[in-house]
């Protein structure tokens, strides 16, 4: 019966997706707000919601191992495994404005992630409202962005296809409701699946649990991908990594100190150095190609094969 919940859960994700991408993208078109910020915001928070679900609930729960190494599971799979899979489709073209500003910040975020955390082995209370007001700040960044963006639109009219708002709305808000219940669905199936087995907290959380709350990002970003709206995928993948440290640890630090172990630290590290290297493949041709997503896909392969056997 598990199994069964386990495909729906898939199904929920996939059409959720789908019905977020299309009425994102057309609102988008609509206010003239380019696609790559509105992936960064409300894509990246509408996929981002499981990972704050989980890891909230845990550190509720004391259950700070399934917390940390959530956010920081789901980074890494962000990173390499989603962005990897949508070069399989269509290059992914990167905004050279991205690569200095976004990209970068993402990076930044990691790294006050591994000196809060490294800092007496625990996230407190204090670290995460410092967090918390650096994830206001950048949301007022995406919002000054988008107002900029507009006003240079004005000049330039175009006449695009774009549903009406009440119909925007139902996708949006029903493709959320739809990517919560079936991230819920395949987190709570696979756990029990994975449990059955004998793994530990720590990796159920970098790896199951990981997997099944960054499935959001994964299905959005390659329905947008194939849609052509690549701005939107990488946005998405961005935005979420920064969500899922600075609001989803945030919150759960604010409300109850996460503990850390030097497994995490290890971790925080090993997506330090990834996201130099995708930084890297973008800025040599300004876009990630099929086979620089090949590569990042082999090297999570090697970082799964690694935390199994630790």
């Amino acid at each position: 019966m598990v199994y069964v919940f386990l495909v729906v859960g898939f199904i929920l994700l996939i059409k959720g997706a789908d019905f977020f991408v299309e009425g994102s993208s057309s609102i988008a078109k609509m206010l003239r707000v380019p696609s790559l910020i509105i992936g960064m915001t409300i894509v990246a928070m509408g996929t981002s919601f499981p990972e704050c679900s989980v890891s909230i609930n845990a550190s509720l729960a004391g259950s700070n191992a399934l917390a940390i190494s959530n956010a920081v599971g789901s980074n890494i799979f962000n990173l390499m495994v989603v962005c990897g899979v949508c070069t399989l489709f269509c290059p992914l073209a990167v905004d050279k404005g991205t690569l200095k500003k976004e990209f970068p910040f993402s990076i930044i975020v990691a790294l006050i992630l591994l000196g809060l955390g490294s800092y007496g082995m625990v996230l407190g209370h204090i670290d995460g409202i410092i967090m918390s007001v650096i994830f206001a700040g950048f949301l007022y960044w995406m919002v000054i962005s988008a107002k900029k963006a507009r006003a240079e639109s004005q000049d330039n009219e175009e006449e695009y296809e774009i549903m009406p708002v009440w119909k925007c709305i139902f996708y949006i808000i029903g493709g959320i409701v739809a990517i919560i219940a079936g991230g819920d669905v395949v987190v709570d199936s696979a756990t029990k699946i994975a449990g059955q087995f004998g793994m530990s907290e720590n990796l159920i959380g970098l790896t199951v649990v990981a997997f099944g709350t960054s499935l959001p990002e994964l299905v959005t970003s390659v329905v947008a991908a194939k849609k052509n709206e690549v701005d939107m995928a990488l946005g998405n993948v961005i935005g979420s990594n920064i969500f899922n440290i600075l609001l989803v640890l945030g919150v759960a630090a604010a409300i109850s100190p996460i503990a850390f172990i030097m497994e995490n630290i290890i971790d925080i590290v090993v997506l330090v150095v990834m996201s130099l290297i995708v930084w890297v493949f973008a800025w040599s041709k300004q876009k990630l190609v099929r086979g620089e997503g090949i590569v990042m896909l082999l090297m999570y392969a090697a970082y799964v094969v690694y935390i199994c056997k630790r």
